[in-house]
């Protein structure tokens, strides 16, 4: 039996039972998400710091803008007045993923993996635009992700699109699935699919300091088992570690009815990572990987132990950013740039946290997946030493076959 062999039902459709996972800032590209939808898959674009996403793509300026703003607060750690212009957000949302849709081809869907640890100063306003921006603008479906995501239907419950387009959650346990399922009720709306999340997965990990002791497929078992027994029926998306076409059909063999492959996407010609990026990928060896608490999200992360925000000194980029900014202003990197900089001014070394918005801007923040040190065995590589970037739709069809 081969993947292609499987089918994935959703509101009553058969896609082919692959997503591509929805990596930011624009790691997951509409060319990416284009391939995949083309094939009859699930594609992801992320809408992670869509602002800036905005500007690079589509040559606006609202990153600027608001830092021209917010001045005043430059040289300060009062962040409290720094709000994001929810018309500019707006804007750059539904342009992003209008232009994404406009261009889709194919039998597949697209659809938007969108964070609830964003919360941008305002969590429940900044998070309602996004998602009013992405159902106006089309998208198939919506994935949430980074949170338990308890208040997020509420937000667009009135919108015309509510029911019908896809909603998923990404979690990582049956506790926080049990959480969701129960907020869902109150709108009388399921989530039409579940992307249960290892501990294996690239970036941010719904774990704690033990992910070690989890197992994905132990843990998709035990959320069908519940879904069982809950007398639900809705499809689970098994993600994180998901290396191969026998990985995935190991998964589906355990109650999953498809997988979200991401890790070996990053490398792609498609992939919105720069190419030295990807080289620093191919390169990599399992003992280059660290899994770490430095982001300010509170979540623990696993990146490339050559990454150059380790141990940086960068000013908190709030103003221009402000991504990770609670309802009072506050982020973990603020207070950790304080402590090394009582003055605000000086440059030292901040040792527990990272800005995450400056280095996810630049690229300087190497997340990766658990498996990344095998990018190299599935590529080939010159005399120059230079790997040869696949295809996605060669990676696709290499899972598939």
């Amino acid at each position: 039996m081969k993947l292609q062999n499987h089918s994935l039902q959703l509101k009553g459709k058969s896609f082919l039972p692959i997503f591509a996972g929805g990596m930011g800032v624009n790691i997951s590209t509409a060319e990416l998400a284009l391939v995949a939808s083309d094939l009859g898959a699930i594609g992801h674009i992320s809408d992670a710091m869509i602002q800036q996403v905005s500007d690079k793509l589509y040559q606006t300026n609202y990153s600027k803008l608001k830092q021209k703003k917010h001045r005043l607060s430059l040289l300060c750690e009062d962040k409290s007045q720094v709000k994001f212009d929810l018309e500019h957000l707006y804007n750059s949302q539904r342009v992003h993923v209008e232009r994404t849709m406009n261009r889709k081809k194919g039998d597949g869907l697209i659809f938007l993996n969108i964070m609830e640890r964003l919360t941008m100063g305002a969590p429940s306003d900044t998070l309602k635009t996004r998602l009013t921006a992405a159902l106006d603008a089309g998208i198939d479906g919506v994935t949430l992700s980074a949170g338990l995501h308890l208040g997020t239907l509420g937000l667009i419950k009135e919108h015309p699109r509510f029911n019908d387009t896809l909603i998923g959650i990404i979690v990582s346990s049956v506790r926080a699935l049990r959480a969701f399922l129960k907020s869902a009720s109150r709108h009388s709306r399921l989530p039409d699919y579940i992307i249960v999340e290892g501990p294996l997965a690239g970036g941010h990990l719904g774990f704690g300091d033990d992910w070690e002791k989890f197992d994905l497929n132990t843990i998709v078992r035990e959320v069908s088992n519940y879904l069982s027994e809950a007398s639900l029926s809705i499809p689970i998306i098994a993600a994180g570690g998901i290396f191969s076409g026998e990985d995935a059909l190991k998964s589906i063999s355990f109650g999953a009815s498809g997988v979200q492959i991401a890790t070996r996407l990053t490398v792609t010609k498609e992939s919105g990572l720069p190419e030295h990026v990807k080289q620093e990928y191919f390169k990599a060896n399992k003992s280059d990987l660290v899994v770490n608490n430095l982001s300010p999200s509170g979540y623990l992360m696993r990146m490339l132990k050559s990454s150059p925000c380790l141990e940086s000194n960068v000013r908190p980029a709030c103003e221009a950013f402000g991504y990770m900014l609670s309802r009072e202003g506050k982020c973990a990197y603020i207070d950790s740039f304080k402590a090394a900089n009582p003055d605000w001014k000086s440059r030292n070394k901040v040792q527990d946290k990272m800005c995450l918005c400056h280095h996810f801007s630049k690229c300087t923040c190497y997340t990766c997946g658990e498996n990344v040190y095998r990018l190299k065995d599935k590529a080939k590589q010159g005399s120059d030493g230079i790997y040869e970037l696949p295809d996605a739709r060669d990676v696709f069809m290499d899972y598939l076959s």
